[in-house]
């Protein structure tokens, strides 16, 4: 029988795929023009973050250290559905 700890987990994993996967659609049927952030959000609540504390980057750490960790899981995920020429 799963904790309530392992479920809350398991949601939570399920509520980022469906994010991802949400993410995956707007990039797919944005023009080629587009450009398209799936990190946008991180990337605003690091702005935001830079005006509270008037431009100090050393209170703002996690949301830059939130918003690379999208980036480089999103590209990841990218790669991994494109998969290689020689595969």
């Amino acid at each position: 029988m799963a904790t309530s700890a392992q479920s809350q987990q398991m949601a939570g994993s399920d509520a980022q795929a469906d994010t991802w996967e949400k993410s995956k659609a707007a990039f797919q049927s944005k023009r080629s023009s587009e450009y398209y952030d799936p990190c946008q959000d991180f990337a605003n609540k690091s702005i935001k973050c830079m005006h509270r504390n008037n431009g100090d980057r050393d209170m703002c750490q996690d949301y830059f250290k939130a918003y690379r960790d999208c980036k480089k899981e999103w590209m990841a995920r990218r790669k991994a559905e494109k998969g290689s020429w020689f595969s």
